[in-house]
């Protein structure tokens, strides 16, 4: 299978909602249009350290998304990353997890970090 990891852009919403809205739901909330709306504004915004990535493999519609914050901390002189919300098809998983890891080398960050449930042992494998 051929597949991109690039940074997302706003050709990529309509299927980025698709995959944020599921993302939500597994974590037991319902979607809010308002946030919806305000988290992709913030990601196209670079003004705001908010990010996001896109997989894509044979061509298709993202199969995954990551959304990242890049953020300062008291523990090292170089930015940290948060991995906020990762969401990819069964199919590949390690599409958009290892992206992070290889833009960490590339920026320089101190650490990246993810949180997810503790029940999460698909995501917890990564």
């Amino acid at each position: 299978m051929t597949h991109i990891v690039r940074r997302i852009s706003a050709r990529d919403e309509q299927r980025w909602r698709e995959l944020w809205d599921a993302y939500t739901r597994f974590y037991e909330r319902e979607p809010s249009e308002a946030i919806t709306r305000r988290t992709w504004a913030r990601i196209l915004d670079p003004s705001f350290p908010v990010h996001a990535i896109v997989a894509e493999e044979n061509g298709s519609d993202g199969v995954g998304i990551a959304n990242y914050i890049i953020h300062e901390n008291t523990s090292a002189l170089t930015p940290a990353c948060y991995l906020q919300t990762c969401l990819s098809s069964p199919i590949n998983p390690r599409r958009v997890s290892d992206w992070p890891i290889e833009e960490m080398k590339v920026e320089g960050w101190s650490r990246l970090y993810w949180n997810t449930k503790e029940n999460n042992y698909r995501a917890r494998g990564l």
